[in-house]
């Protein structure tokens, strides 16, 4: 597999993070008709225990999507790009986002019906705005977001995959890394994390100044999450050898 000669070989020392849509699953036309395709949590959870617990996913979803898509398993979690993270005790800790104005709301739930095609994703801490079923807005849909936020200093513009997310400022992937790096059995191992997406830089950001990896699943997979997939098929059964030495 090429993408494995140009990887480190896996660690059990390793904290893996793991970003979802566009990394471990494979986008959809919108967020809901997402799927995790069979074999994968099994994959997960097998790579969580030789790991010792050491594996979450961090995701621009809210933390209940994270369970419903990875059902029954219920990992370590980082949801809203790190505004809400679940630790390996289970319970959830808030990095208190300021609330977004319900005039916001209002005025961005309205695009849906504006826009034919285009997906307004309400959540706790922050919207998103998807775009993939109307690509041809997205110029249109970026001027108003960034009219609506104006010189607000608590939200910012993120650009994603044919979508745009107006979230918190100073709440990301990598405050989320560095919280969960934090606490065993994570504290004290190599962060390893991959992602697809702008809002995974910061978490690859993190983990590189922490000594560990940020892996980008464009430059190193060249068939995307299907690749992350076979990828960590690969690491597990290098993992389970060591187990065996």
């Amino acid at each position: 597999m090429h993408e494995m000669s140009r990887l480190p070989p896996p660690s059990d020392r390793w904290a893996l993070f793991l970003d979802l849509d566009g990394t471990i699953l494979d986008l959809a036309a919108r967020p809901d008709l997402v799927t995790a395709p069979p074999g994968l949590v099994a994959i997960l959870r097998d790579i969580e225990r030789v790991l010792g617990g050491a594996l979450a996913i961090v995701s621009g979803r809210p933390i209940v999507q994270i369970d419903a898509l990875l059902a029954p398993w219920r990992p370590v979690a980082a949801g809203e790009h790190g505004a809400f993270c679940r630790l390996p005790s289970g319970r959830v800790e808030s990095a208190d986002p300021p609330l977004l104005p319900m005039e916001w709301r209002k005025t961005l739930a309205g695009l849906a019906i504006r826009y034919r095609g285009v997906l307004v994703e309400q959540k706790e801490s922050a919207i998103a705005v998807h775009y993939r079923l109307a690509p041809g807005t997205g110029p249109d849909l970026q001027a108003i977001l960034l009219d609506l936020i104006g010189a607000s200093g608590e939200f910012v513009l993120t650009p994603a995959d044919m979508a745009y997310e107006i979230r918190p400022r100073g709440i990301d992937k990598g405050l989320a890394l560095r919280r969960l790096m934090r606490v065993a059995p994570l504290a004290g191992r190599v962060p390893v994390f991959i992602g697809d997406d702008v809002t995974d830089e910061d978490g690859m950001r993190a983990a590189h100044a922490m000594g560990g990896l940020g892996i980008q699943v464009g430059a190193c997979f060249a068939e995307g999450a299907a690749g992350v997939r076979a990828w960590l098929t690969a690491v597990l059964a290098q993992l389970r050898a060591g187990e065996l030495r």
